[in-house]
């Protein structure tokens, strides 16, 4: 795995330049502050663990449930155990933050919940298919999330706990219906489906972060975003989310997406 990943990240980073503008602009954008040399380290680490991720996500298609495990481990599962005891769904929110793909396929390993992971399927209908097929092999669910409402609402309905993995920094297709908040020094809009879940059937919110401990070996921990939701201010949760995401970033930025286009869609007059 090292080899290849170290072939991939001279092809894509040194000969290729793949996406290498989105990268620098977004990387200036979020830390204006921060020396340009420093930002330029950041970027190779980016696109070196960039190389590990395309090198995992072919691994992952594959690999056992031991193997997946050996390399993905959440380390307090016990946090969410009592809400699955009284029947009760919570929701897991992440972002595309070092690996989410492990945390899709493992779901069903790694806690009692039925996992479901909440994503957009791909235009291509053969690819999506074959994605879909390996993700769930180890029963996590995945749902397309313009069907969720009415999977969450199944099983809300026949009391079946579920685990509901949702990755909440990707870019809105309408950031009119969005949550807008500064992230990252810039005007960011969030979705905040996890939270519309959430204050609707009062399923508690768990951020949970994951930490690269090595190459390809990850560390989960949850952390409890909110409990009660129908009990804090509209908005409470996706702010949170944010500050919390943002908290991670900034620590070790280099383990996020940053050649995806965040940024590309601006906040309207009010």
């Amino acid at each position: 795995m090292r080899l290849l990943s170290d072939i991939i990240y001279l092809v894509a980073y040194l000969l290729l330049g793949y996406r290498k503008k989105v990268v620098r602009d977004n990387l200036a954008n979020a830390f204006p502050e921060r020396p340009e040399k420093e930002r330029r380290r950041i970027e190779r680490r980016y696109y070196r663990h960039l190389a590990d991720l395309l090198v995992e996500g072919m691994h992952n298609l594959f690999a056992s449930p031991r193997a997946i495990l050996r390399r993905y481990t959440v380390a307090n599962p016990e946090l969410i155990r009592p809400y699955y005891e009284r029947g009760q769904t919570v929701i897991l929110a992440s972002a595309h933050y070092n690996n989410w793909e492990y945390m899709v396929t493992s779901l069903n390993m790694q806690f009692l919940h039925h996992g479901i992971g909440v994503g957009k399927q791909l235009n291509d209908r053969l690819t999506a298919g074959f994605l879909t097929r390996r993700r769930t092999r180890y029963g996590t669910e995945v749902v397309d999330h313009r069907d969720v409402r009415q999977v969450v609402g199944f099983y809300h309905s026949h009391r079946v706990p579920c685990a509901l993995m949702m990755l909440c920094d990707q870019s809105p297709s309408h950031p009119d219906h969005c949550y807008w908040t500064t992230f990252l020094n810039q005007d960011t809009p969030f979705i905040y489906g996890a939270e519309n879940f959430a204050r609707k059937y009062n399923y508690p919110v768990f951020y949970y972060h994951v930490e690269k401990t090595r190459r390809f070996h990850y560390r989960v921990a949850l952390e409890p975003l909110c409990l009660n939701p129908q009990e804090v201010p509209q908005y409470t949760i996706v702010e949170q989310y944010a500050r919390t995401l943002e908290r991670q970033v900034r620590r070790q930025p280099e383990f996020w997406l940053w050649s995806h286009r965040r940024w590309k869609h601006k906040r309207t007059a009010q």
